[in-house]
């Protein structure tokens, strides 16, 4: 099953391609990183910035349009980010909004699920993405 979203007023392609029973990837666009996700709104309450809330939406969007089904079991997660420019940027900034819009837009329950998460820095690609791949595993946990 492959399903593809054209906004022209986001010039954002988005993918989805269910590659077998347990895996499934995504190519979204670069996802705000965790300093701008969030917003102090006084008296120590925080809460999701306007450019989070909109990623979120996007998400949840885009995904949605596919009617695929939610995956339940325990999770593998690769994810491979193409920077949006030159600057200085750390991969585990991205990873707050990002898994958070999938669960958000029922990819899966909850990020709790995930066991194994790997991010790659790809390269830079204007105006910039992420292709995801998860995998449900078995529930094993396997200590060295």
């Amino acid at each position: 099953m492959i399903g593809t979203l054209v906004t022209t007023s986001m010039k954002k392609i988005w993918k989805r391609r269910m590659m077998s029973n347990t895996t499934t990837n995504i190519t979204l666009l670069y996802p705000p990183s965790v300093n701008s996700y969030w917003r102090s709104i006084g008296r120590g309450r925080v809460i999701i910035s306007s450019k989070g809330r909109l990623y979120r939406q996007s998400v949840i969007q885009d995904v949605s349009d596919l009617d695929l089904p939610i995956l339940q079991g325990r999770l593998k997660v690769t994810i491979q980010a193409w920077m949006p420019d030159k600057r200085r940027r750390d991969l585990d900034n991205i990873t707050k909004a990002l898994l958070d819009a999938l669960a958000h837009a029922m990819v899966y329950q909850d990020d709790e699920q995930i066991d194994d998460l790997r991010i790659m820095r790809m390269g830079i690609e204007k105006p910039g993405k992420v292709e995801i791949e998860i995998e449900e595993i078995d529930g094993t946990v396997r200590l060295s």
